[in-house]
C-alpha cells in the first residue's frame, strides 16, 4: 500500500510497512492488535518556539513530515512545560518584531542553558544573534521574496548533500551585521552577507524560511537539522503514536469508566477506536442528536458505527434541549459556547444513568486548540471558540481524555487507517461540533434548519455525483439572514439567500476557495431555488482563509 513521501507513515521501511498492514488485517480477524506489538521507543521531539510568525504552525507540520514529533509553544513558556516533551532541540520561528525595539520578545535563558541544538529562522536568527553577543541592525534594503543562497567555504551539516547555490524565500528588514562570538558564516545572498551562520555547538541561524514551498530545498534543510544536528532518527509514526497513546490512556483510566462523545466524524471515530483499543468494555460511546445535524445524518451515523466499530453505543435525541438553549441567540461565539456546554451537560446526565463514570473522551484536534487560544497557544490570537475547547464549562464532573489533541486532521486519518477504522468514516468531510447552528446566520429555528438541510443535501449530492467529494476539504450551504427580491412564475418573491462554500485545505489552518466547474455551480443553484421553499437566490463564496474562516460563524 503506497504512501506519499510526505505523509505521516506507518513505518520508514517498505518491508515493515507491508508487515504493518498485514497486522492490521490480522487484527480485523480477531488476532492481537497492532498497538500491542509496536516496541516502546522514546518519542523524539523538537519544540518550535513561537515569536508570532504566521508560519510557526507550518514549521511544526514540516518537522512532523520528517517523522519527528513537534509542538509550537510561546516564547515565554515555563521550562517545566518544555521539559515534559523531552526535546532533542529547538526551532525559533520568525516574527513581526525587531530585536532592536524595546520589549521585543526574546528566548528565555533556560533554552540556552539546556545546551540543546537550536535553529533560528528569520527573526529567530536575529534573536540568537542579539542574545548571544552579536549585532543586528536595520537593513538598508529590505529583502522580500525569492533570493539565491550561496554556501560559504565552511561546510555544515545543515546543508549536507545540497547544491552550493539554491533558491530561498526571504521576508525580513533587519540584518545581521556582526555574528556572535564563535559563529562562522555558512551562507550569503546578494543583500545579506550573513544569510546563514552556525557554531560548533549545534546552534544555527538562517535568514530565510525553509518551511515554505518557495524554498525548494527547505524540507531537506529541516531534515538535516533534525537528523544530523539533533540526532533524531524519525521514529514518530502512526504505530508508535498508537502504542504510546494506548499506554497513556490505560495509565490515566486505570479501572475507571469512560464515555466517548461520538459525532459521526473522523475525529470522534478515531478517538473511540483508540480508547477502545486501550480499555475495551470500560468504554461506552454516546451519540447525541442535537437537532443541528444534516439530513439523515443521525441515522447514517448510528448504522455506520454499529456495523463497523462493535462498541457499546447509546443514542440520545436531545433536539429540544439544544434548540431551547439557542432560542433567541444570534451571536456566533455565544452559539458555540452554549452548544459546547449543553453537550457536556447531556453527557453528564447520561453518565449518571450508567453509574459511576470518570472520564469523557472527545476528538479535540490541534487546530481547535490553536484557534481557541489556551495556555499552550497563548502566543496566538483567538480566532473563534471551538465548542470542545473554549466552549467547555468551567466546572465539569468528568475528566477529559483527548488523545488526538496535538494531531492535525491528516495525521488523525492515518492513525485511523492504521487502527482499521472504515474509510467511509476516515474520509468524511469535517463537520463543526455546533453543527448547522453556525451555518444559520442569526437565530436558529426549526424552520430555518429544515431549509438549510434541504439546500445542504443538494450541495453534497451534486458534489458527490461530480466525484469531487474527496478532493474538497469541506463543501456545504449557509443560510444567510439576507432576504432578496426575486421573480418566480411571474410573481414577486422575497426569499432567503443561500451561500455555497467549498474549500481546499491540508489542515484547516489555511484554506482556499475551490474552483468548482461552472456547470456544477449552475446545477446546484438551479436545484436549490427549485427544490427548497423560500429560497430565490444562491451565491458562491470565493474568499480564502485568511482573511475569512471556513465557517461563516
Amino acid at each position: 500500500m503506497e504512501q506519499k513521501e510526505d505523509s505521516f507513515r506507518v513505518t520508514t521501511s517498505d518491508d515493515l510497512e507491508v508487515s504493518t498492514y498485514l497486522e492490521i488485517a490480522k487484527q480485523k480477524a480477531g488476532e492481537q492488535p497492532i498497538a500491542e506489538k509496536v516496541p516502546e521507543v522514546e518519542r523524539e521531539a523538537v519544540v518550535v518556539i513561537d515569536f508570532g510568525s504566521q508560519y510557526s504552525m507550518l514549521i511544526t507540520r514540516r518537522v512532523r513530515e520528517c517523522h519527528v514529533y513537534s509542538e509550537v509553544l510561546p516564547y515565554d513558556i515555563p521550562w517545566q512545560r518544555i521539559a515534559s516533551l523531552k526535546p532533542r532541540g529547538f526551532i525559533f520561528s520568525g516574527g513581526p518584531a525587531s530585536v532592536c525595539d524595546p520589549g521585543a520578545p526574546l528566548a528565555p535563558a533556560h533554552i540556552y542553558e539546556s545546551h540543546l541544538p537550536i535553529l533560528g529562522i528569520c527573526y529567530g536568527m536575529q534573536v540568537l544573534t542579539h542574545q548571544l553577543g552579536g549585532r543586528v541592525a536595520l537593513g538598508t534594503r529590505h529583502e522580500y521574496g525569492h533570493a539565491i543562497l550561496h554556501q560559504s567555504a565552511v561546510e555544515s551539516p545543515i546543508f549536507a548533500d545540497l547544491p552550493p547555490s539554491m533558491p530561498v524565500w526571504m521576508s525580513h528588514g533587519d540584518q545581521i551585521v556582526e555574528m556572535p562570538p564563535g559563529f562562522t558564516t555558512l551562507g550569503y545572498t546578494e543583500n545579506s552577507p550573513i544569510a546563514a551562520m552556525g557554531n560548533e555547538h549545534g546552534i544555527i541561524g538562517i535568514q530565510f524560511h525553509p518551511e515554505v514551498a518557495h524554498t525548494p530545498h527547505g524540507k531537506d534543510i529541516l531534515k538535516n537539522f533534525l537528523y544530523h544536528i539533533c540526532g533524531c532518527s524519525g521514529n514518530w509514526t502512526p504505530g508508535s503514536f498508537i502504542a504510546e497513546s494506548v499506554a497513556r490512556i490505560r495509565k490515566q483510566v486505570g479501572k475507571g469508566r469512560v464515555i466517548c462523545a461520538l459525532s459521526g466524524g473522523v475525529d470522534s471515530a478515531v478517538t473511540a477506536a483508540l480508547v477502545h483499543r486501550a480499555i475495551g468494555d470500560q468504554l461506552t460511546c454516546i451519540f447525541v442528536n442535537n437537532g443541528l445535524l444534516r439530513q439523515e445524518e443521525a441515522e447514517r451515523t448510528i448504522n455506520t458505527f454499529q456495523r463497523n466499530l462493535k462498541m457499546n453505543i447509546i443514542d440520545i435525541d436531545a433536539t429540544d434541549r439544544f434548540l431551547q438553549r439557542l432560542k433567541g441567540v444570534t451571536e456566533p461565539e455565544m452559539k458555540r459556547r452554549l452548544v459546547g456546554e449543553e453537550f457536556i451537560r447531556v453527557f453528564e446526565d447520561e453518565a449518571a444513568k450508567l453509574g459511576r463514570v470518570d472520564f469523557l473522551a472527545q476528538g479535540t484536534l490541534y487546530p481547535d486548540v490553536i484557534e481557541s487560544v489556551t495556555p499552550e497557544s497563548s502566543a496566538s490570537a483567538k480566532i473563534k471558540t471551538h465548542h470542545n475547547v473554549g466552549g467547555l464549562p468551567t466546572k465539569m464532573t468528568l475528566s477529559l481524555i483527548e488523545p488526538l489533541r496535538y494531531l492535525f486532521k491528516d495525521e488523525v486519518r492515518e492513525v485511523g487507517l492504521t487502527l482499521g477504522v472504515p474509510e467511509e468514516m476516515i474520509w468524511r468531510q469535517p463537520f463543526p461540533g455546533p453543527g448547522l447552528s453556525i451555518r444559520i446566520i442569526g437565530e436558529v429555528t426549526r424552520e430555518k434548519l429544515e431549509l438549510l438541510r434541504a439546500a445542504d443535501w443538494i450541495v453534497m449530492n451534486e458534489i458527490k455525483k461530480a466525484k469531487l467529494y474527496r478532493q474538497l476539504w469541506q463543501s456545504f450551504a449557509v443560510l444567510t439572514d439576507t432576504r432578496s427580491v426575486g421573480v418566480m412564475g411571474d410573481f414577486r418573491t422575497y426569499g432567503y439567500l443561500i451561500a455555497i462554500r467549498a474549500v481546499t485545505s491540508e489542515d484547516a489552518m489555511t484554506a482556499d476557495w475551490a474552483r468548482l466547474p461552472y456547470d456544477l455551480l449552475a446545477r446546484i443553484s438551479n436545484r436549490i431555488v427549485n427544490e427548497v421553499p423560500e429560497v430565490n437566490r444562491v451565491v458562491y463564496d470565493v474568499s480564502s482563509k485568511p482573511p475569512s474562516t471556513i465557517e461563516w460563524e
